[in-house]
């Protein structure tokens, strides 16, 4: 393998012992490497009994990032809001814990996306929905692997 090329393998085993093996090769990208994540994600939803029958029965939205996302979009549609902020009305709403380092880094890649403004206050960042999107329902999240 040349210079700059990585080699990944992940294994996962879900909670109906269902085994997953990916291997990876090749020139990849930190955005492939979060698709893949965001996959991973969809696949241990899908094991636990969530996923499309829920969604079809308007259940609460069964990835961690699309109830981030509704928060968002439900309480600060025009307002400023911290990770902080996120993080408490997640644990109250969806009666679990969940790390601030998670709730942050959904946040960021929201900005990156256009999906949110942030601006540095101090010590955190405060996001704001932007325009496009205040008018806009959340898209599904794309699994598409090309750069």
């Amino acid at each position: 393998m040349g210079p700059g090329k990585k080699k990944f393998k992940i294994e996962l085993e879900d909670a109906e012992g269902s085994k997953y093996n990916l291997s990876l090769e090749g020139n990849l990208s930190k955005d492939k490497i979060m698709k893949i994540v965001e996959f991973m994600d969809l696949l241990n939803i899908e094991s636990n009994g969530s996923g499309v029958t829920e969604t079809l029965n308007n259940r609460p939205p069964a990835s961690v990032g699309d109830r981030i996302w509704n928060l968002v979009a439900g309480k600060f549609p025009y307002g400023g809001f911290t990770s902080t902020d996120i993080l408490e009305l997640y644990e109250d709403q969806y009666n679990e814990p969940i790390k601030l380092s998670i709730i942050s880094t959904y946040l960021s890649r929201y900005s990156e996306r256009g999906r949110l403004m942030r601006n540095r206050q101090g010590k955190e960042w405060v996001y704001k929905i932007t325009k496009q999107q205040q008018a806009q329902p959340s898209p599904s999240p794309s699994l598409d692997l090309r750069p």
